[in-house]
């Protein structure tokens, strides 16, 4: 079943807004426009710092062309995450069960796939990166209703274990998927709101 028949997709207007003190309102996140908006990702995805999102050597065409087919599927969507109005990062949300990993893992009713992509900043802002995957993550369990994130970063990008457990994600272990041996996580909405609670700077 496409993910839009499972979640409710936010319309272009539609923004993460969360009651939590701690969480920034600043952020929000729209649907990603592919015509405008891949000429910035796509030099983001060319940085050094990008080589976990296996796609530093694609053109913007190349680029275009994945994301156009990935969410033509219906059982993905990008969207750009903006800050102060100003586009800073990119999150992807899917379906595992149709996905490779859904192979490897009991899918539950509810689970929700996430990769997120922090742009290049001008200048340093304290703890901006926990902050934008706070943001990500009240948008998941509160515009589209997840009841599990699930995650599947690269076993060796060990910055990202340590902040997917800073926002509740609780890790299942090494799993084998075909571009990357990944690190297993879940995260529930109780996770979540347990992990702002108690929340320690990075």
């Amino acid at each position: 079943m496409p993910l839009r028949e499972n979640f409710a997709m936010p319309t272009e207007a539609a923004v993460s807004r969360h009651p939590c003190a701690s969480l920034d309102p600043q952020f929000s996140l729209r649907p990603l426009r592919l015509d405008e908006d891949v000429a910035v990702i796509h030099p983001w995805y060319q940085m050094d710092y990008a080589h976990y999102w296996n796609m530093q050597d694609m053109t913007l065409e190349a680029t275009r062309d994945f994301y156009a087919d990935a969410m033509g599927s219906g059982h993905m969507r990008a969207f750009m995450g903006c800050y102060r109005g100003t586009p800073a990062f990119v999150m992807e949300c899917y379906d595992p069960r149709h996905d490779p990993l859904g192979e490897l893992y009991a899918v539950q009713p509810g689970d929700l796939g996430m990769h997120f992509f922090v742009g290049p900043s001008k200048e340093p802002i304290r703890h901006f990166t926990r902050d934008v995957l706070r943001a990500v993550m009240a948008f998941l369990f509160d515009e589209l209703g997840a009841r599990r994130v699930v995650v599947e970063p690269d076993i060796r990008n060990h910055k990202v274990h340590r902040l997917n457990r800073l926002v509740g994600f609780v890790e299942q272990g090494p799993v084998d998927l075909p571009a990357k041996t990944a690190l297993l996580a879940f995260c529930t909405p109780a996770d979540f709101f347990q992990s702002l609670e108690g929340s320690s700077p990075l």
